[in-house]
């Protein structure tokens, strides 16, 4: 009996052993990624509390260097001498961005730079990007595997081993920022300041009250300067200005932390935006009466064709949010700017965030801009009524707008015909217009093209599209006036970059089983990049070559070289 009693209380014993490495082996998984990027594993209790606030890089040291004890012990980091302080923030896919102080000079174009982390791992630092308001530049990294499973994930430091400076062993380092909670970016206008927040509002139509919130100017979060919220929709939040004698600015620098505080929880979102007081302008420049807004990813090879079009037929000025190209884009954007094209490029990384990015660029054109089309770099609006025009007119588009100051519409809708890969296999050499000319049959959504100072204070957008002020109206066009002629599904090889990720902030990435049936989704296409049988031919209900024969008769073709007039093939680098 005593025997068998002793076998049961062994098996007993090895069965709660085997039971406890199964849970912790659980609790160490590797945190899965979210659609609006890396989802938070659960904060410890002791964490909790007004952690990750937006405090200065001292403060924030000093309070992450207590709540990491127990990471003391096993973890250290080897950093340079009086190296530069820096804030990093974990991006989707495993990447970090890497911002450096502002109006830090960059490191020299030669200079080989790593992100070290604990136990002197490190990764390659990638020239990114250069951030404004003010002017920051930004590194990426890639996050190493080994971190992935342990929180809190830690900063690393912009290291350069060809330097000969002895390390120094920090007992701790602070901890990443998350992207999917975070104020990224700030814009400051005649009236108040506008916020652009991850992670607050997380549905499409559900936000929540601006009572809810209130606005933290300067470095000291706990007894820093605050004024109300006036609006809170989608990742837009516009705060009262304080008053300039209330605010410390150190060193008379003009330029001052800004933040959200969640009023309840007595907690502060991070962040990495700075607000800057308000300055007039002793003189104003004549606005442009038509400018095109957009946000692109990898398209050099097709913006030149986009640009010259458009230009031709009244577009004044190009405003492109670039969402971290690496094709050589500021080549082409040169090479245009040198033509006579007026384009501009705000470096924009920050993920599934086009419809802030949209208001941003609202908000920013204001002065610069009457009317602004948001449409993409595979989207092109033309008129029936021009197929007779011997060339184009820069009055074209003019004509699609109110002919009266005093008119109520504020906002131009435009229909739009998708367009199938028309059999191709690769890019069009001659350009999209001259090599996709099969179309579905029906219209689908619509573009905008948009009055500036008809846009609701709040700044909602559902993309292509805003909410107008009370006292305007949308007009519809009839698609005999004007239709936007959207080169939607290309040749395989240029179409599957699209399940990078998706830009909306409120519209499933490509890779989630979700909504099947949504019309933001392609039809018989699965959750993953893998060519559908008969791609080729998909999509060609109507052959549609009426903006194909007006572009040749406008610019004229030689062999090779696409549009003369400038408009080189688009399929050059």
């Amino acid at each position: 009996m005593a025997r068998k009693l002793r076998t049961a209380l062994i098996a007993v014993a090895a069965s709660v052993v085997f039971l406890n490495t199964i849970y912790h082996q659980l609790c160490r998984r590797t945190p899965s990624i979210a659609t609006e990027g890396l989802l938070a594993p659960p904060l410890p209790l002791y964490l909790q509390a007004n952690r990750n606030l937006a405090l200065s890089e001292h403060k924030q040291l000093q309070l992450q260097e207590q709540e990491v004890d127990h990471y003391k012990s096993t973890r250290h980091v080897t950093s340079l001498k009086e190296s530069t302080p820096t804030v990093s923030i974990l991006l989707p896919a495993w990447e970090i961005l890497v911002v450096l102080p502002p109006e830090t000079p960059p490191p020299p174009s030669a200079a080989r730079l790593t992100c070290l982390f604990p136990n002197n791992i490190s990764s390659t630092a990638r020239p990114s990007g250069f951030l404004s308001s003010p002017y920051r530049t930004t590194f990426r990294c890639d996050f190493p595997a080994r971190f992935r499973r342990r929180f809190p994930f830690p900063q690393p430091v912009l290291n350069s081993p060809e330097k000969n400076t002895p390390p120094v062993i920090k007992s701790s380092v602070p901890e990443l920022l998350r992207w999917n909670f975070l104020v990224y970016d700030s814009i400051t206008t005649e009236d108040d300041v506008v916020l652009l927040v991850k992670g607050l509002n997380h549905r499409q139509g559900s936000s929540r009250s601006p009572s809810d919130f209130a606005c933290v100017f300067g470095d000291d979060v706990i007894n820093g300067v605050k004024t109300a919220v006036t609006s809170s929709v989608q990742e837009v939040f516009r705060c009262r200005i304080p008053k300039l004698t209330a605010v410390s600015i150190p060193g008379g620098e003009e330029r001052i932390k800004i933040s959200l505080e969640i009023s309840e929880q007595n907690r502060v979102v991070p962040s990495v935006a700075y607000y800057t007081p308000p300055r007039k302008i002793a003189i104003k420049q004549p606005k442009s009466l038509l400018c095109a807004c957009t946000m692109v990813y990898n398209v050099a090879k097709f913006l030149r064709e986009w640009v010259i079009y458009h230009s031709a037929i009244g577009v004044e000025r190009f405003i492109l949010y670039d969402n971290g190209s690496d094709d050589e884009l500021d080549v082409v954007v040169e090479d245009l700017i040198q033509s006579g094209y007026d384009v501009t490029t705000t470096f924009w990384v920050w993920a599934k965030t086009q419809e802030s990015g949209f208001s941003h660029c609202a908000v920013r054109s204001k002065d610069t801009c009457k009317w602004v089309t948001f449409i993409d770099v595979d989207e092109f609006i033309y008129s029936r009524s021009w197929l007779n025009s011997l060339s184009p007119s820069r009055e074209m588009l003019r004509t699609l707008l109110p002919k009266s100051e005093k008119s109520s519409i504020g906002q131009i809708l435009i229909g739009c015909y998708e367009f199938g890969p028309s059999n191709q296999k690769s890019n069009p050499k001659k350009g999209v217009i001259q090599g996709y000319n099969c179309r579905r049959r029906d219209e689908n959504r619509h573009k905008s093209i948009v009055l500036l100072d008809a846009i609701d204070e709040s700044l909602l957008n559902v993309i292509h599209h805003f909410r107008l002020k009370q006292g305007y109206k949308g007009k519809k066009l009839r698609i005999e006036d004007a239709v936007v002629n959207h080169y939607k599904y290309q040749a395989w090889v240029e179409f599957k970059t699209k399940f990078r990720r998706r830009v909306s902030a409120y519209v499933a990435d490509w890779t989630q089983a979700v909504n099947p049936a949504s019309k933001d989704r392609t039809p018989g296409l699965g959750y993953a990049p893998v060519e559908p049988i008969g791609w080729a031919g998909k999509f060609c209900e109507v052959y549609d070559n009426q903006l194909r024969d007006l572009t040749r008769r406008w610019f004229g073709f030689g062999l090779s070289s696409g549009y003369h007039n400038g408009l080189q093939e688009s399929g050059a680098s």
